[in-house]
C-alpha cells in the first residue's frame, strides 16, 4: 500500500553505523544552530564585563608585559635577538587560540549536559563551535601583532619574514585538530572520572613550559632540541616565528610528525566521542 503525503516522515533518526561515522550532512543541516552556539560562545566570554570585547587586546599585552618582565627580564632568556614584545606576543597568540580550545572542548559533555539532556542535535557541533569562536578571538589578537610587527619594521628590526608565511593558515588548522582531538578525548573521559578535568587543567599548564613559547628552540641542546619536538606543538611555534621573523627553525619532517599526530588524536577522539555520547546521559 503507497504512503499517503500525511504519512511521509521529515525527519528520520537512527543508530549511528560505527564509531568512526561522522554525518556531515546532518552537520550541514544545522549549520544554524552552530552559528547560534558560535555567536554564543563570543558574547559570553566577556559580557557583563566593563571593558568587554577591549579584554581580547588587553589580555595578550599584560601577558606580553609579564613576560617581559619575568622572563625576558628576571630570567634573561634569550629571544634570538629578536624584540621581546614581538617574540612573546607570536608566541602567545597561537598558544592562547590553542590552550582556550583545548580547556573548553574538554569540558563538553560536564558544561552542556542540560542541553544535552533536553534536545537532540549533533552533539559533535559543540567542540566545533567552540574551536570556531576561539578562531574569532585569534583573529583579533593577530591584528594587535601585526601593529606591533609594523611597528618594529618602521624601527629596523632584523625581522626577515619569507615564503613559508603561507603555512600560517596550515598551521592554525592543526592546533585546532590537536586541540579538538585532545578535549573531546578529556571530555569523554570526564564523563565517568570527573577528577580528570582538574588533573587535565594542571597538564594544560605544563604543557606551555615545555613548548617553545617564552623561549626559542635555540636555547637548547641539539639532543634537548630533538625531545622537545616529540610535543606536537613545537614545530607549530617554531615554525610561525620562523615564517613571521625569520629566526627559529624549520624543519618538514618535524612539521609532518605533528600532522600526522594531529591526525592520529583527531581519529581517537571521534572514536571515544561517539562511543560516550550514546550513553554518557546515564553516567554524567
Amino acid at each position: 500500500m503507497e504512503k499517503t503525503e500525511a504519512e511521509q516522515w521529515t525527519t528520520v533518526i537512527e543508530p549511528k553505523s560505527g564509531l568512526f561515522n561522522i554525518d556531515f550532512k546532518e552537520l550541514i543541516r544545522y549549520r544554524d544552530l552552530y552559528s547560534m552556539f558560535v555567536t554564543r560562545n563570543i558574547i559570553t566570554q566577556y559580557k557583563q564585563t566593563v571593558l568587554g570585547p577591549l579584554w581580547f587586546f588587553i589580555n595578550p599585552i599584560l601577558t606580553t608585559i609579564m613576560y617581559m618582565v619575568v622572563f625576558g627580564g628576571i630570567a634573561g632568556i634569550s629571544t634570538d635577538g629578536l624584540p621581546q614584545p614581538l617574540f612573546y606576543l607570536a608566541g602567545i597568540c597561537l598558544w592562547n587560540y590553542f590552550s582556550s580550545c583545548l580547556n573548553q572542548t574538554s569540558s563538553t559533555f560536564l558544561a552542556n549536559q542540560g542541553i544535552f539532556g533536553k534536545v537532540y542535535f549533533p552533539r559533535l557541533i559543540m567542540p566545533l563551535s567552540t574551536v570556531t569562536s576561539s578562531l574569532i578571538t585569534l583573529g583579533i589578537q593577530f591584528i594587535l601583532f601585526i601593529f606591533v610587527y609594523v611597528f618594529y619594521v618602521i624601527k629596523g628590526a632584523a625581522i626577515a619574514p619569507n615564503i613559508y608565511i603561507l603555512l600560517i593558515p596550515l598551521l592554525i588548522v592543526m592546533l585546532a585538530g590537536l586541540a579538538l582531538g585532545f578535549g573531546i578525548i578529556i571530555s569523554s573521559m570526564t564523563t565517568k572520572y570527573r577528577d580528570l578535568s582538574n588533573l587535565f587543567a594542571f597538564v594544560v599548564q605544563l604543557w606551555m613550559y615545555v613548548t617553545p613559547v617564552i623561549y626559542p628552540l635555540s636555547v637548547m641542546s641539539p639532543k634537548k632540541q630533538w625531545i622537545a619536538a616529540l610535543n606536537p606543538v613545537t614545530s607549530i611555534m617554531e615554525t610561525f616565528r620562523y615564517a613571521t621573523l625569520g629566526t627559529g627553525t624549520f624543519n618538514w619532517g618535524q612539521l609532518g610528525y605533528s600532522f600526522g599526530f594531529m591526525c592520529l588524536v583527531l581519529a581517537v577522539g571521534i572514536v571515544m566521542f561517539n562511543k560516550v555520547q550514546r550513553s554518557f546521559m546515564d553516567t554524567v
